[in-house]
Order: structure tokens, then C-alpha cells, then sequence
């Protein structure tokens, strides 16, 4: 089964009334509400706190802030749009009902022992969440024989074992670096990203743009996919410093290639394509920046931020709402409201490289202007979205 339809339910027909409240029939529902709700909050909680005005909370820190915006933001929409995929993969149910809420459950328990709890109790909580989700997507692929989507478990398996190693640092258990585990993480989804990316991006393109013929080469695309895990290896591994970055410029020269072969200018007048292809246009630019840094000329955290923000978030917010319309029988496309979301991320991805490269005192307000760009965005999202996600689908269907 493909991946590529991901925002219709299989079938025609309209569904049977369901007694399921509609928060609870798909997972894209409440997991892409929560981390739209987390992101908003979030972010401004670090800032508060990094500039002294939240001092009550002893659990926020750097550490917090980095495994936060992957492990509670990023992996509640990952986990929102597989299962809500897996449904059109496989014609099987993903979890929903009570399960679906057990996982939010869960997901939210792990947010609150991270701000409040012990160390050792917030670890405990946080890492039991994602295995139990990828064990329940794993059992659905298993079942419908769906062989090609397996690598989702992989890099979900392996996310898995990051989170350990991140907890396993905070706690001291380790010499690991816990922000280097974050690190690792990040490039872990840019490999989702490109995977997702390869699949989607080019074909909602050509279905929406009558004029484009983006091109997609299957051999093109295993070679940029060897550049990009050799890269995110290297980086992961601590290769040294001219092979990283050998590695790096390649993945960035080759996924550069392959986006302008996807024609990202005859998007121009459709957001809900353009925030997909910028969006991917930033993990280029994030690899050139680790080549740099791998060299000491830029920080570390200008190539990660490009690519947690610019990258992870730009595609994310694409993706909880054109998939959020498509599930909710709404049409495919973007009003001002999505575009104002899309202008935001991307001005505070831009704001947050800039504010990473500047040495001056204008470093504060980029990093205040890049916070107030992300809040913003994502408050919006729960303004416009909550109707959406918490009532039933217009069209009548199922999910």
C-alpha cells in the first residue's frame, strides 16, 4: 500500500452514525490538537524561564526545552498523522475510542512529569509512551501484510532508543551528551521527513498544479537517501569534522536536486503546497549549516534549528492542516488563516537562524520575535482547528 493518500478515508460511501465522540475516532485528532495547544505554550514557558521570570520551575531548563519541542511537540503529530495514514494504508482501524484516549493520556502525563516531577519518574513516563504507540501501529501494519511501511516502526524503534538515551543522560547514567541525543533525534526525523516528503510533496503538486510535472527518480532518490543517513551518521557517530562535513554538503547539494526536480515554483500560488516544499527547502540549508559548524564556523545549533523549525515544524504545520481538512471532509484549501500560520513558522524558523549566527544585542529580540512567530502560529492553529477536530466530519464518512 502507498502512502500517498493520506487525507481521505478509504471508501466512498458515507459511514453509519457513530457513538464514538468525534475527538476519538482518528488519531490525528486529538494528538494534532495537543501539540499544536504544547507548541503554544512551550515555547514562551523556556523564554519565561531563560530570562529569569519563571524561576518556580525547577524542572524547566535547557535540557526541557530541547526534548520538549521533539519528544512531546514533534512526536505527537508524527504519532497523529501515521496512525491517521495507517487507516488508508491498511483499511484497519488504528487506535481509537478508549485506546486513542489512553495514548493521549499518556502522551499528557508524560508533558506533566516532565514540568513537575522527579527526574527519574518523568523518565519512567515520558519513554513508556512511544514504544506502546509504535507497538500498536506495528501490530496494524502486521496484520494487513503491509510490508513497505515497516520503516516507519524502524525509525519510530529508533526514536524510542534516543529517548532512553537522552533520560539516561540527564539522570548522569551516561557520558552522552543529553543534547546531543536530542541531536540525533532531530536528524531522525529529517529521515521521515525526506521519506514522507519523497512520497507526498511531488504528487499533491501534480494533482493540484495542472501545469507542473514534478520528476521523481527512483534511483535519484536511493542515492540522496544513502547521502542523508551517511550524514546524519557521521553527525550522530562524531566523525571527524572535514568527513562530516563532506557528508553533509553532499545530503544538502543532492536533497536540493531533488526538490527543484519536484518545480517548488509552480506552487507559488497554493499555500497548502509552498509551505511543503519551503518547509523541505530548509533541510538543504540545515546540512550546509552542520557542514559549517562541523568546521567551527557556525554553531551547532544554526544547522538543528533550521532544521527543527524551518524543516520539522514548517512540514508539520503543512501537514496537521491539510490533513485536518481532508479527514474532517472539509475542502483542500487554504484560507488566510493557514497562510498566517505558514508566514509565522517560517518567519521564526528565519528569526531563530539569525538570532543562532548574531553575537550583538539584537540576539534577544530575534529570539523574542521568533517565539512570538511560533506561539503565534500555533494558538492559531487551535483557534481555527479545535471546531474542526472536535465535531463530527461534514461529509458524513467515517474517522
Amino acid at each position: 500500500m502507498s502512502l500517498l493518500i493520506i487525507e481521505e478515508s478509504p471508501g466512498n460511501r458515507s459511514a453509519p452514525k457513530s457513538d464514538i465522540p468525534p475527538m476519538l475516532r482518528l488519531g490525528f485528532r486529538p494528538f494534532y490538537l495537543l501539540a499544536a495547544a504544547f507548541a503554544f505554550i512551550s515555547v514562551p514557558i523556556w523564554l519565561a524561564k531563560y530570562y529569569g521570570y519563571a524561576d518556580i520551575l525547577k524542572n524547566v531548563s535547557l535540557n526541557w526545552h530541547i526534548h520538549e519541542m521533539v519528544f512531546g511537540f514533534a512526536i505527537a503529530v508524527i504519532i497523529g498523522f501515521l496512525y491517521t495514514a495507517g487507516r488508508n494504508w491498511t483499511g484497519l482501524w488504528t487506535p481509537r475510542r478508549k485506546m486513542l484516549a489512553a495514548l493521549a493520556g499518556l502522551w499528557i502525563a508524560g508533558r506533566l512529569t516532565m514540568l513537575f516531577a522527579d527526574p527519574v519518574i518523568a523518565a519512567v513516563v515520558d519513554i513508556s509512551f512511544l514504544p506502546i504507540a509504535t507497538w500498536l501501529l506495528y501490530g496494524v501494519l502486521k496484520r494487513s501484510a503491509n510490508k513497505r511501511n515497516m520503516v516507519m516502526v524502524g525509525l519510530l524503534s529508533l526514536l524510542t532508543l534516543t529517548n532512553i538515551l537522552f533520560h539516561a543522560a540527564n539522570l548522569g547514567w551516561t557520558g552522552v551528551s543529553s543534547i546531543h541525543a536530542i541531536h540525533i533525534a532531530i536528524l531522525i526525523i529529517v529521515v521521515l521527513e525526506a521519506i514522507i516528503g519523497g512520497r507526498v510533496i511531488p504528487m499533491f503538486t501534480a494533482n493540484a498544479v495542472p501545469t507542473a510535472n514534478p520528476i521523481i527518480n527512483v534511483r535519484r532518490d536511493s542515492v540522496i537517501a544513502g547521502f542523508t543517513i551517511a550524514a546524519c551518521i557521521a553527525w550522530a557517530f562524531g566523525f571527524p569534522g572535514p568527513l562530516t562535513a563532506s557528508l553533509a554538503l553532499a545530503a544538502a547539494a543532492s536533497q536540493m536536486t531533488r526538490l527543484i526536480a519536484w518545480q517548488p515554483l509552480c506552487t507559488i500560488r497554493n499555500p497548502l503546497l509552498w509551505i511543503l516544499h519551503l518547509s523541505y527547502a530548509w533541510i538543504p540549508v540545515g546540512f550546509v549549516l552542520l557542514a559549517l559548524s562541523a568546521f567551527g564556523l557556525v554553531p551547532t545549533s544554526s544547522g538543528m534549528h533550521s532544521l527543527a523549525i524551518g524543516a520539522m515544524a514548517g512540514m508539520m504545520i503543512g501537514m496537521i492542516t491539510r490533513t485536518a481538512l481532508g479527514h474532517t471532509g472539509r475542502p483542500l484549501k487554504a484560507g488566510m488563516s493557514e497562510t498566517w500560520m505558514y508566514i509565522l513558522v517560517q518567519a521564526g524558523a528565519a528569526g531563530r537562524l539569525a538570532a543562532s549566527l548574531s553575537q550583538t544585542e539584537i540576539r534577544d529580540a530575534l529570539l523574542v520575535f521568533s517565539a512570538a512567530c511560533w506561539a503565534g502560529a500555533f494558538l492559531l492553529y487551535v483557534a481555527v482547528y479545535s471546531p474542526y477536530l472536535m465535531a463530527a466530519r461534514v461529509d458524513g464518512k467515517e474517522g
